[in-house]
């Protein structure tokens, strides 16, 4: 009697775990399997590798329905904020901004720098994180810029619309009650890596204002080091040169950084933009700047950009920190 029970059960749990494995695939985030190695191109990875590295839809099975969330979230919060201002920083009509206001008076500003691989991204569609800074009491806006490929694959088109932005938020500040002293800014991907370029501006030299306009930013999933993006596919569509790479590479100009940094990934990201944001804030920390590493476990590149808007999640709690301020 004993033994047939334990028969039973037996077969019991290995039918559960046949079927729980059989499930496993629908929900889990899969990576992908190791190519077949070619020649080493960066590290130890092959040119599929380096490529795949450097491609999160390779890594985000799910990327659709978290765009999606992105646009019908934001959506929800421009139900429940009213439409943002317009703002104009420059002459092209791309060069606009989206003002998210608060009442307190003198408030402080927070800038956010959209991703898209360079190629893409709306600020319409990042006022999902909107509620969380207008709450507790800051101005909350989302820049517009030019991307890459309408620049001809020129990314310091990019970044000089950014930090021109930038520049004219802190000059502009008080037209619209904000606290120029208290600029701040964040950005996700590849708005992680202008958000980066933008930390370290020569601010007085090219814009004519103080080198310390900026007074933190949260960088999420960026790219700090041009190198190895520069050897993978996106050489397709972006116009690298030596001078690019050297300029829009924040890592290499951590002298001209004057403000403390919270840089953030997950880890279901692809490895190299986990390599990237730790060996930045490996970096940063070596030259005796203030820097926090951030880690967020089972997120993968695109959910973690909702965590802003969750003044108790990663990137929310981490920006309101910095800001000195509550959520509501």
């Amino acid at each position: 009697m004993h033994s047939s029970r334990h028969i039973d059960l037996t077969r019991r749990n290995l039918i559960a775990a046949a079927a729980a494995a059989a499930a496993e695939p629908a929900f889990a985030q899969q990576t992908p399997a190791p190519p077949a190695q070619g020649p080493p191109v960066w590290l130890d990875m092959d040119q599929k590798a380096l490529d795949d590295a450097y491609d999160q839809s390779k890594y985000a099975p799910n990327i659709q329905q978290v765009l999606g969330r992105y646009v019908t979230n934001s959506e929800a919060a421009r139900a429940r904020l009213g439409a943002p201002r317009r703002l104009s920083y420059g002459s092209s009509a791309i060069e606009g901004a989206d003002l998210y206001a608060t009442t307190r008076p003198n408030a402080p500003v927070h800038v956010f720098i959209h991703g898209g691989a360079w190629r893409g991204g709306l600020a319409k569609n990042y006022a999902f994180q909107a509620e969380l800074f207008v709450n507790a009491g800051a101005h909350f806006i989302t820049l517009d810029f030019i991307n890459v490929l309408e620049a001809g694959g020129d990314l310091a088109a990019m970044a000089k619309q950014v930090r021109s932005a930038v520049a004219w938020v802190y000059k502009k500040a008080a037209s619209f009650g904000g606290d120029p002293d208290r600029l701040y800014i964040s950005g996700h991907s590849s708005g992680g890596h202008l958000g980066g370029v933008v930390m370290v501006t020569d601010w007085e030299r090219d814009y004519g204002v103080p080198a310390n306009i900026v007074k933190g930013g949260v960088l999420c999933s960026g790219l700090y080091d041009l190198k190895p993006v520069r050897l993978s596919a996106r050489s397709s569509y972006v116009k690298f040169t030596d001078e690019i790479e050297q300029a829009l590479s924040s890592q290499r100009h951590l002298d001209r950084l004057n403000a403390p940094l919270a840089l953030a990934y997950g880890t279901l990201e692809t490895p190299e933009f986990q390599r990237q944001t730790r060996e930045f804030a490996a970096a940063v920390k070596a030259a005796g700047k203030p820097v926090t590493l951030l880690v967020a476990d089972g997120y993968n590149h695109f959910e973690i950009a909702e965590t802003f808007a969750n003044p108790y999640g990663l990137l929310g709690r981490a920006a309101l920190e910095q800001m000195k301020l509550r959520a509501a």
